[in-house]
């Protein structure tokens, strides 16, 4: 029997592989794969939820709410805010914005696993700059990588899989040697972990001020523990994200997830009692693994690294045998998420047993 003819897909598309989550964990595990916040959400943050547009209506397409107090907290008008369905959504929008076929996207790897894909969708090319040996962005390297053909560069910090922040100094060094017609795209997903000395802020600095073409995203999955609502937001020159606005989805911030995202920011103290204790959890477990000899990475968002190589797949197993869902990057190393505390003295010990 002759095979239907199917619709005609990209051949770089067919080729590319479906983004992948990190694994879910059964009952009695600790899942520890995904980078989430491992508090239940706020009472006053549930209450918000009840409290939404009934769901057989549309939510407000632009987030106005939201916007309206984002730009108030930053001192910048509305249209200088963008929000989306996570701060990976506008990262998709501006890739879409800016760049298309024989465009380049240049990003440090190993990094944020959804970068390779958004170039290749817009039909550009992505290039890789590799990390340092303390798993570092090489912000010289990545300058020198641009071209007359480069239209965006992405900036990850702290970086995710591998922890290390890039400082307020080098990055405004870096910004001066990237042509002012290049998106600067500061992936600021953790910001709200950091402690160490000197990182830079891309909000605080008002670096988008001075360089229109930098666009700083922040996001309430992380910190603020709203990963289930997807919400997101950026920060920049508006025409900018005017163009960014033309190629995002419609309607795709709900209202559930607005209202949960101020109710966020009316319990931030709160929030931020929780965040100093997942920073505190992320130290103890940093220190542990060092101590059993393993060669961590600057620990600045909420997750370690495991430099595992070529035995990522068999330190992952052991992982899961003692129920600890982690992420594991085949050939390169293990992200663990930090979770509940009693997940931490469990990581050490198999990290231990595995060294």
């Amino acid at each position: 029997m002759t095979e239907p003819l199917l619709p005609r897909i990209r051949p770089a598309i067919a080729a590319l592989a479906p983004y992948r989550q990190g694994k879910q964990a059964g009952p009695d595990a600790f899942k520890l794969s995904s980078n989430e916040n491992p508090f239940d959400p706020l009472p006053s943050v549930a209450e918000a939820l009840q409290h939404t547009t009934p769901i057989n209506r549309y939510p407000d397409a632009t987030a106005g709410r939201l916007r309206a107090r984002l730009a108030a907290r930053f001192g910048v008008d509305p249209d200088q805010v963008h929000v989306a369905a996570g701060s990976v959504s506008i990262l998709h929008q501006l890739i879409l914005a800016t760049s298309s076929a024989g465009d380049e996207v240049v990003y440090a790897w190993r990094s944020f696993e959804a970068y390779p894909s958004l170039p290749l969708v817009a039909g550009a090319t992505g290039v890789q700059v590799p990390l340092t040996a303390g798993a570092r962005h090489d912000l010289d390297a990545m300058a020198a990588a641009v071209t007359e053909r480069t239209r965006a560069v992405i900036v990850c910090t702290p970086n995710n899989p591998t922890g290390p922040i890039v400082t307020a100094a080098e990055f405004a060094a870096f910004v001066e040697r990237v042509p002012g017609d290049v998106l600067i795209i500061l992936d600021e997903a953790y910001a709200e972990f950091v402690t160490a000395p000197g990182a830079v802020d891309g909000l605080a600095e008002r670096v988008f001020e001075t360089h229109p073409n930098v666009v700083v995203l922040r996001t309430f999955s992380k910190a603020y523990g709203l990963a289930g609502l997807r919400i997101g937001y950026a920060v920049g020159n508006a025409r900018v994200l005017d163009a960014a606005r033309s190629t995002g989805i419609p309607l795709s911030v709900t209202s559930a997830a607005e209202n949960a995202a101020i109710a966020s920011l009316d319990a931030e103290a709160e929030l931020l009692e929780r965040v100093a204790v997942i920073v505190e959890r992320r130290a103890r477990l940093a220190d542990g693994l060092r101590a059993e000899g393993w060669d961590i990475p600057d620990a600045q968002g909420n997750f370690v690294w495991l430099p595992t190589g070529d035995r990522t797949d068999e330190v992952a197993a052991a992982f899961a045998a003692a129920d600890l869902i982690v992420r594991p990057f085949p050939g390169d190393g293990i992200r663990i998420s930090v979770g509940e505390e009693a997940s931490v003295a469990r990581v050490i010990e198999v990290a231990a047993a595995t060294r």
